[in-house]
């Protein structure tokens, strides 16, 4: 399935100090996946556009927050967010 969140395993030193986060998530905008804005693109209206950010529909994508309900980058039972 298709997102715009990525996910990787960073390097985990045996030193760490911290107790790691075994999985890091970045996100990617939309506007990296359309090659170029097509002309007749839907619209938002003005006060909807105001809200999201942007004026296109194409070029909404919501932050969600990939720790809520995480901790140490493992669920309570044991699946990890890239297992899914």
């Amino acid at each position: 399935m298709f997102t715009y969140r990525k996910a990787y395993r960073p390097y985990i030193s045996p030193w760490d100090p911290c107790p790691p986060l075994l999985i890091k998530t970045y996100e990617t905008p939309p506007q990296l996946y359309m090659g170029f804005q097509p002309m007749g693109l839907p619209q938002f209206d003005p006060r909807e556009a105001l809200r999201r950010g942007t004026l296109w529909p194409a070029l909404f994508a919501p932050y969600t927050n990939p720790y809520k309900g995480v901790k140490g980058g493992v669920y309570g039972d044991g699946r990890t967010p890239v297992d899914g």
